[in-house]
């Protein structure tokens, strides 16, 4: 009756279920490698015992990173930079220490510089800059600084730059145009200081040093208004 068709249905269905789980599904051959693959992966070498993980290899990564013993990481530089970018890239990341960058501005010197950030010295830069060089400025290069200052002034957008500079930068410009105006820029045997004037009296005239020094003083004065230093 109707509960022998029920359980003739249930019979059934079980047979069906065993008769598909032994239908073979169809083999799929697996995807062969690029042939580009096998030839970029050609140089490689298995690996042998001593080349397993667990050895430490010192290996510098970094080109720019250095040693604790070894020399200034301004000195491990291939080429001084060319453009923004290569500034930026040694600026930040080969150079630690205010004294190596201001070694580094120094070497590049007013005319590179200005070269360089024609088009715009960049955000926040322009403060690191009189940071660096009133921490730093040394007798004697007084020159070289005014003529970074004169070429960092000729580049474009310098006027919005300085009015973006923070109070501490601000304070900074202005110890570095205190410096410039007094006597401590003024190296020994340097034009214009008294040991100068004694051993090279024959060769370098007294008014040529007169010169010199009044043109620079005019100069400090000029920059000090493109800089808004009062």
């Amino acid at each position: 009756t109707s509960s022998n068709s029920i359980q003739g249905f249930i019979i059934a269905s079980e047979k069906q279920l065993e008769a598909s789980k032994c239908i073979l599904l169809p083999y799929v051959p697996p995807t062969p490698v690029p042939c580009r693959e096998i030839v970029l992966a050609s140089h490689l070498k298995p690996l042998d015992k001593k080349d397993r993980l667990g050895q430490r290899r010192n290996v510098l990564w970094n080109p720019c990173a250095a040693p604790a013993e070894a020399s200034p990481a301004h000195a491990e530089l291939d080429q001084l930079p060319g453009t923004a970018a290569e500034f930026h890239r040694d600026w930040r990341r080969c150079l630690k220490s205010g004294t190596e960058k201001y070694r580094f501005l120094l070497e590049l010197g007013g005319e590179a510089l200005g070269r360089i950030f024609q088009a715009d010295v960049g955000f926040g830069l322009l403060g690191e800059f009189l940071t660096v060089l009133a921490e730093n400025i040394h007798p004697g290069d007084r020159a070289a600084v005014l003529q970074i200052l004169q070429s960092l002034a000729g580049t474009k957008r310098f006027g919005l730059n300085v009015a973006l500079l923070s109070q501490a930068e601000k304070e900074s410009s202005q110890d570095l145009f205190r410096k410039l105006q007094s006597c401590d820029c003024q190296a020994a045997g340097q034009p214009g200081s008294p040991a100068s004037c004694e051993t090279g009296r024959e060769a370098h005239p007294v008014d040529t040093h007169l010169e010199k020094e009044i043109e620079e003083e005019r100069t400090v004065v000029e920059l000090m208004k493109c800089y808004q230093v009062s």
